[in-house]
């Protein structure tokens, strides 16, 4: 059997790291084998300055938007935004079609090896079911007004059993891909819609976009803020919207049921309350809180509360968001990106984050994120400043 050895001056195995007196060993197909010390691991060993780790793992991406890259000037705020995509997503086909190819290359180059991805078509189909990268499919769907929640979920299944077809599992170590029909958000979804989402057999893997403007807890504290603009703007009735009193994510988590495991994206104006409602609450699924802090600083020029989200001990992810709202899709660079706006995080948590995390993030566990015996997770180099990455196996 074929095997290959890599060491380098930090190897990072998923956990925590090893010094340079450690061999990484994989198989030819880069499963790997074990982790031996050095002066038991023989010649032929490809040595590298900086960190070895497992492939990146992007918890959170709109592929499908990739053809809107640099077409949205920077900090136009979420609800611009919003009114932004939706107005100007269509292009024509093989313009969109190229643009996927290209982004998925990018990430592939960036050393990812899994994608959640969030799809509102079967556009990015083709792309995936000849791809070498992993993909947990979120088809997500929209519908803020009660009586259409019906019509708006029947084509979100039809999206969802076009990918069924070939994406529908793993087989060992062999990819095929799973899916699921998730939210966009609380402020775009019935609670009838909520319903059929949360409802729907086999959903046990769900995300939503949580708390990206502080116009989102205004409208279900008080029911008013843009949002109520954004609705009259494309004509959609929010007559029968009524305030909660409690912030959206207080509102909308106890929705999901216990078996069902969330990873809530943005998080900007998620509060020390929000937290701590959602850590200690009995009966609530469990939660990964992904970070897009580049996409943040793109439309909102805001950052999470990063420091209260460690501080409670939650489980931390990191996704790219789109190009749409992001110069480049890369986790390196959001590693990059959280160290210097928080220069106390250490690399050894931000790598964990980016790598065994985010694969149980997306339940691909058992083959990505780690160093493990019989796992195919991919190897990165990054240096040990992260500011560049390469992925060599």
């Amino acid at each position: 059997m074929a095997i290959q050895k890599f060491s380098a001056d930090q190897l990072f195995d998923g956990y925590r790291f090893w010094d340079d007196q450690f061999v990484l060993i994989t198989t030819g197909e880069g499963v790997v084998i074990d982790i031996v010390n050095k002066i038991d691991a023989g010649e032929e060993v490809k040595v590298f300055k900086g960190i070895l780790t497992p492939g990146f793992i992007n918890c959170h991406c709109h592929l499908e938007l990739s053809h809107m890259k640099e077409k949205i000037n920077e900090k136009p705020g979420l609800i611009s935004f919003i009114s932004q995509v939706m107005s100007n997503r269509h292009s024509p086909e093989n313009e969109i079609l190229r643009a996927i190819e290209i982004a998925e290359e990018e990430m592939k180059e960036n050393g990812i090896v899994a994608i959640g991805d969030i799809c509102n078509t079967t556009l990015t189909f083709s792309q995936k079911s000849k791809s070498e990268i992993f993909y947990h499919n979120f088809i997500e769907v929209t519908g803020f007004e009660p009586e259409q929640a019906g019509i708006r979920f029947n084509i979100a299944k039809e999206i969802y059993y076009s990918f069924e077809n070939i994406y529908s599992g793993f087989e060992g170590n062999v990819k095929t891909g799973k899916n699921s029909i998730v939210p966009h958000a609380p402020y775009s979804v019935s609670p009838a819609l909520w319903e059929e989402i949360v409802y729907f057999p086999g959903n046990l893997l769900l995300t939503f976009h949580n708390q990206e403007a502080k116009a989102e807890n205004e409208l279900f504290l008080e029911k008013k803020g843009e949002f109520l603009q954004l609705y009259k703007q494309f004509n959609i009735d929010s007559a029968h919207f009524n305030s909660s009193g409690k912030s959206s994510l207080q509102t909308y988590l106890q929705k999901f049921l216990p078996n069902q495991q969330i990873i809530v994206v943005h998080n900007v104006h998620t509060s020390d309350d929000d937290i701590f409602f959602a850590m200690q609450s009995p009966d609530m699924p469990w939660l990964y809180w992904c970070l897009c802090p580049n996409a943040n600083l793109y439309v909102g020029g805001l950052l999470p509360n990063v420091e209260s989200l460690i501080r409670e001990d939650c489980t931390i992810v990191l996704g790219t968001d789109s190009l749409a709202s992001n110069h480049q899709l890369s986790i390196l660079a959001e590693m990059r990106t959280l160290r210097q706006h928080f220069p106390g995080i250490k690399n050894e948590l931000l790598l964990k984050w980016a790598t065994i995390n985010g694969a149980r993030a997306l339940k691909m566990d058992h083959v990505l994120g780690s160093f493990e015996k019989g796992k195919k997770p991919g190897i990165v180099w990054c240096d040990e400043n992260l500011t560049d990455s390469k992925r060599i196996a």
